[in-house]
């Protein structure tokens, strides 16, 4: 079983970029995209073989996530909460025959983290609803998160230290996350691989230097380790700021 996540910043500018070629070359059983920036009837997306889900932002232009997937949902949340009302599209989860899968969108805490206690909240809700999801079948939670865990991933990490996305809170939170028993499927297979990113920012020649953070992940639950066969991150593929993220299963 193959999934793909990747933030697209902008799904229809990504179509100018090439997203139906990459899409249709990575072949994936569950496609997910974050930062969509569009609201319903503006983009005509076809994919044969593929249920659409979508949770669109309200404010235009802005957020929003999407799951592509070969097996129809059994049921699909759009927020933490069943009937829930998410404003920003952050949050959308499929329940598939094996498993739960969750795309995520974490909101960025802004500069000099002036949405730190909204992100905060984000949070702990997020680390709930998964541990609640996962009272009844595995979870795969993918999406991008705003957060570098380790030092390990980014390029920089001391001049760094407190700027959103590698804040003390934003670190912490995300370890919050796998003392509940989650899993960075690409950290539990390449504990000490380097410069391995997955967003450049698009000033300074970032990507052209790998000058990058990993904030894009696929965390699972434990059940699912012995059928985790790879968790892979696809610098070479362009079209956003962001690369796609993958992760196999034997399922």
């Amino acid at each position: 079983m193959r999934l793909i996540s990747w933030n697209m910043n902008g799904l229809r500018a990504a179509r100018t970029k090439g997203f139906d070629e990459v899409f249709a070359t990575f072949d994936a059983d569950v496609f997910a995209v974050q930062e969509i920036k569009l609201q319903q009837g503006q983009i005509d997306l076809d994919l044969p073989g593929y249920h659409q889900y979508w949770n669109y932002a309200q404010k235009k232009g802005y957020s929003g996530t999407a799951v592509f997937s070969k097996q129809e949902a059994l049921q699909v949340l759009y927020g933490f909460e069943p009937g829930e009302t998410d404003p920003e599209g952050r949050v959308l989860a499929v329940e598939l025959p094996d498993l739960w899968f969750v795309c995520v969108y974490s909101p960025n805490s802004q500069d000099q983290l002036k949405r730190i206690d909204f992100r905060m909240d984000f949070e702990d809700r997020m680390r709930d609803f998964l541990c609640g999801l996962s009272a009844s079948k595995p979870v795969v939670m993918c999406g991008d998160l705003n957060v570098a865990h380790q030092e390990i991933d980014l390029k920089n990490p001391d001049s760094n230290h407190e700027t959103p996305g590698f804040s003390d809170q934003e670190r912490a939170k995300f370890q919050e996350l796998l003392d509940a028993g989650f899993v960075d499927s690409f950290r539990h297979l390449y504990p000490d691989v380097r410069e391995a990113y997955s967003w450049w920012s698009m000033r300074t020649r970032a990507r052209e230097r790998n000058v990058g953070w990993r904030i894009d992940y696929f965390v699972i639950s434990p059940q699912l380790l012995p059928v985790l066969r790879d968790a892979s991150i696809y610098p070479q593929v362009m079209g956003s700021d962001h690369c796609p993220v993958g992760l196999d299963l034997d399922l």
